[in-house]
């Protein structure tokens, strides 16, 4: 799964990665790229994936990811469903999902990753370079220190210089936690 930034996002931040740099700073996207997928709960940028989802007796069925922006194929224990429609991020049918499994493919994400998911990626993966290039890989912030009986903080006990606030993580869950409303037949 490709990152959410890349080198010549953070070259356009101004920050200068070296060839040397390149392969560290690659990985330093791909996690941050990671974390804010995960916060997200969702892949954020476009992707069509084949799911196989426990059948129910409602006409609703959730569709993982957001926004789902096309279904491509629909069988229900192995039969093609041709009576189906996209609407809200699920799969409504007048005469349920009664069955064992539901296979569906189907394309979630944003085409274009936005700006400041961008911007976000970036911000993560150069505090890790910035690290990097201390010397300390695994450098975390310090948040409060003190001298008698030392005793230190850090400001982010997670993932040290990768990790993202509770206030991002609530923000990138709420922005991609649910598709936006639409319905759309298919056959």
């Amino acid at each position: 799964m490709p990152a959410l930034a890349n080198i010549a996002d953070l070259t356009a931040r101004g920050i200068t990665v070296s060839q040397s740099e390149e392969v560290i700073v690659g990985t330093f996207l791909a996690v941050a790229s990671s974390a804010v997928r995960d916060a997200a709960g969702s892949n954020v940028s476009q992707i069509t994936v084949t799911v196989v989802l426990d059948g129910t007796c409602e006409q609703r069925l959730r569709l993982p990811g957001a926004p789902v922006t096309a279904v491509h194929s629909v069988t229900l224990d192995e039969v093609p469903v041709l009576d189906a429609k996209l609407s809200r991020g699920s799969l409504w049918r007048s005469a349920g999902w009664a069955g064992d499994d539901v296979k569906v493919t189907y394309t979630y994400g944003l085409p274009n990753v936005p700006a400041d998911i961008v911007d976000l990626t970036c911000r993560l993966a150069a505090n890790a370079l910035a690290a990097y290039r201390n010397g300390d890989p695994a450098a975390r912030q310090v948040a409060s220190e003190r001298i008698g009986d030392y005793a230190v903080t850090y400001s982010d006990t997670e993932t040290g210089t990768l990790s993202l606030t509770k206030h991002q993580r609530r923000r990138l869950a709420a922005r991609f936690g649910a598709g936006p409303a639409m319905m759309v037949s298919f056959r």
